[in-house]
C-alpha cells in the first residue's frame, strides 16, 4: 500500500500507526470458509475484540466503501486511504458496536464525513491541493482542463451571487470584485461594518453550499479560498 504523503497524520493517525493498522488486523486470518457472514453476530465479535471478524467485516464493505469515497474524492489513492481511516475508527471504537442499529449506514455516514473533512483540509492546504490536483489527473489518465474548471467555478459562483438578497449581493460583489475592504463598503453603501461583515459571511456560506451542490467537490476544493 503507498500512503499519500500528507495523510501521514489525517485525522490524528500516524503513518506509522497504519502500517501496524494494517499489518495487525487487515492481514489477520481470516473466519473458516465456512463460517456464513452474519453481520449481527460479526459485529457482536469485533465488540469482544475478535480480529478474525473485524477481517471479514472489512472484506465484505472494502469494495463498495472505495466506490462510495471515490465519487467525493475523486483520487484512488486517497480513497484507499480513507478506507483504512473509516475502519480504524470501527476498531478503535468497536465496544459501541452494539449499540448501532443500521451499520450499513452508519459506515457510509462515517465514510462521508471523512471525505469531506479531508476535503476541507485540501482546501486549506495548498501543498495538498497540488498533490491531490496531481493524483486525479493521474487517476484520470488525463490532464483536467484548468481554464475551464475554472470558467464553470466563476460561472456557477455568479449563478449564486445572483440568488442573494440584493443587499447581500451589492456587499459581497464590492468586497469579492472591487477588494474593497469593510470599512469601505459600510461608508459607501452607509450600514455598519458589522452588518457588512454578516452579509459577507452569510453570501459565502450560500455560495459554498450552493457550489456543493452543483459542482464536483473534488474540483471545487481547488477554488474554495476564491469564495
Amino acid at each position: 500500500m503507498v500512503f499519500f504523503p500528507f495523510l501521514s497524520t489525517f485525522d490524528g493517525i500516524e503513518l506509522a500507526n497504519k502500517h501496524t493498522f494494517i499489518d495487525q488486523y487487515l492481514t489477520s486470518t481470516s473466519l473458516p470458509a465456512s463460517t456464513l457472514y452474519d453481520e449481527q453476530l460479526i459485529l457482536q465479535r469485533i465488540a469482544g475484540g475478535d480480529e478474525p471478524a473485524f477481517k471479514a467485516l472489512f472484506d465484505e464493505y472494502k469494495g463498495r466503501l472505495f466506490a462510495f469515497i471515490l465519487k467525493f474524492i475523486r483520487s484512488e489513492q486517497v480513497a484507499e486511504e480513507l478506507v483504512l481511516d473509516v475502519f480504524m475508527k470501527i476498531w478503535l471504537g468497536r465496544e459501541l458496536l452494539g449499540q448501532v442499529r443500521n451499520f450499513d449506514a452508519f459506515l457510509f455516514r462515517v465514510a462521508h464525513n471523512k471525505s469531506i473533512d479531508f476535503l476541507r483540509s485540501a482546501a486549506n492546504d495548498s501543498a495538498l491541493r497540488d498533490l491531490l490536483w496531481d493524483d486525479i489527473q493521474a487517476s484520470a489518465g488525463e490532464q483536467p482542463d484548468a481554464q475551464l474548471q475554472k470558467r464553470e467555478f466563476e460561472a456557477h459562483v455568479r449563478k449564486a451571487i445572483a440568488l442573494l438578497p440584493p443587499q447581500a449581493q451589492k456587499v459581497y460583489q464590492l468586497s469579492r470584485d472591487a477588494d474593497m475592504s469593510h470599512d469601505q463598503i459600510a461608508a459607501q453603501l452607509q450600514i455598519s461594518r458589522s452588518t457588512v461583515n454578516n452579509h459577507i459571511v452569510a453570501a459565502q456560506r450560500f455560495i459554498r453550499n450552493y457550489l456543493s451542490r452543483e459542482m464536483d467537490l473534488a474540483i471545487l476544493i481547488f477554488f474554495w479560498t476564491r469564495i
